[in-house]
């Protein structure tokens, strides 16, 4: 059993910065991959960025890629996401999960989700 714990949302102005941090529990958190999902309202949970154990290889959704920056700290059982340039359209509840077996792109291959953390850009 994992327990994933999100934090670092927020609200800022476009164009900023926000980075996100997911803690998890267990001594197995470095072997699952993790990845980082966003919902916005009345929209699906959508794929951002994952990553896998190691944090040898990185993922990125489209819309985010050369912006946002999964990395992982296997000694403080922690992944972040930096996001950088922020737009209006990046407003969303965020939400980190575990996957135990490879590094997934689909919300329903991962195992373990945390609560969530709103990130709001305004215009």
């Amino acid at each position: 059993q994992v327990q994933l714990v999100e934090s670092g949302g927020g609200l800022v102005q476009a164009g900023g910065s926000l980075r996100l941090s997911c803690a998890g529990s267990g001594r197995t958190f470095s072997s699952y991959a993790m990845g980082w999902f966003r919902q916005a309202p009345g929209k699906e949970r959508e794929f951002v960025a994952a990553i896998n154990w190691s944090g040898g290889n990185t993922y990125y959704a489209d819309s985010v890629k050369g912006r946002f920056t999964i990395s992982r700290d296997n000694a403080k059982n922690t992944v972040y996401l930096q996001m950088n340039s922020l737009k209006p359209e990046d407003t969303a509840v965020y939400y980190c999960a575990a996957d135990t077996r490879v590094v997934g792109l689909y919300p329903h291959e991962y195992d373990y989700w945390g609560q969530g953390t709103q990130v709001t850009v305004s215009s």
